[in-house]
């Protein structure tokens, strides 16, 4: 697995970096470290050669101990990469530019006004075409939630990552949430018996999913701690699972639907990443890119 690391030198960062260190094996990390000119003034001369040098130096300070910390990790260190200007387009740019397998990034949990305007993280997971994992503080690195939607798609994306995450002496939780028959439709008077069938199919439906997860785990000797079927609204309900289980990391499957369509309608992903403290790994379905 090749993973390109993002890192502003702050603590949340390096936090996702140990954090990671403990779900990958056998994976290379490059560093990208932006200096973000963006926020300046404009009658500031960002050409001036002593700022510049001294941005550059600050740069190289973060880059000598993202590397130092990844050899503690005992991970592959892989190229060093320095940029200015947006952290945004620097970092999309770069992950275009080279065969990664994951952008790594810590996020600040921004609240109110400004975790509505969005933030880097975001905006990458927004942007990129390939899978992305965000944390927000260092955690156990013990207890890992799969979300599944029976999909050809989910199957393919556990498949997709089953070489490359460690899960020795890991809790293997699996989930799936059924949405509410009943408030699909704007009818009020609609058969109740035939809305407990449509819910006895999402049920077998749910069960032959998980099922087949489970059998894909242990196919590849793991072994899986718990299952649940749960019924509301997806987000909410996995957030919900997450905080009363503690859960350290939720593994999300995504199509790549536009960025206007996820902006319209929103995600799974993103109203779970906005309210939990797990770590989030949003795996893309390959058969969709």
């Amino acid at each position: 697995m090749k993973i390109l690391f993002c890192t502003d030198g702050s603590k949340i960062s390096f936090s996702a970096l140990k954090n990671i260190s403990k779900w990958i094996k056998d994976a290379i990390i490059d560093t990208i470290c932006v200096i973000d000119w963006s926020f300046l003034p404009d009658e500031i001369d960002i050409q001036e050669e002593n700022f510049s040098i001294s941005c550059a130096n600050v740069a190289d300070t973060i880059l000598d101990y993202a590397e130092e910390e990844i050899q503690n990790l005992n991970l592959k260190t892989g190229k060093r990469i320095k940029s200015c200007g947006s952290a945004i387009e620097s970092i999309l740019e770069q992950s275009e530019a080279d065969d990664y397998d994951l952008i790594l990034m810590g996020s600040h949990g921004k609240k109110g006004i400004q975790k509505w305007l969005g933030s880097v993280s975001q905006e990458i997971i927004n942007s990129s075409k390939i899978s992305d994992y965000i944390a927000k503080e260092e955690n156990n690195k013990k207890k890992l939630l799969l979300t599944t939607d029976g999909t050809d798609c989910y199957s393919g994306i556990i498949e997709q990552i089953i070489p490359s995450i460690n899960l020795t002496d890991k809790e293997v939780h699996i989930c799936m949430v059924n949405e509410d028959p009943s408030l699909l439709f704007l009818d009020g008077t609609l058969d109740t018996e035939w809305l407990l069938q449509i819910q006895k199919q999402q049920q077998d439906y749910a069960a032959n999913a998980i099922t087949g997860i489970k059998a894909l785990l242990g196919e590849h000797g793991i072994t899986t701690t718990k299952t649940e079927i749960l019924n509301g609204n997806p987000s909410q309900k996995i957030i919900d699972y997450a905080r009363a289980h503690n859960i350290d990391l939720i593994i999300l499957g995504t199509q790549n639907k536009s960025k206007m369509d996820r902006f319209l309608t929103g995600s799974v992903s993103k109203r779970v990443l906005e309210n939990v403290t797990s770590d989030i790994w949003l795996v893309r379905c390959k058969n969709h890119l």
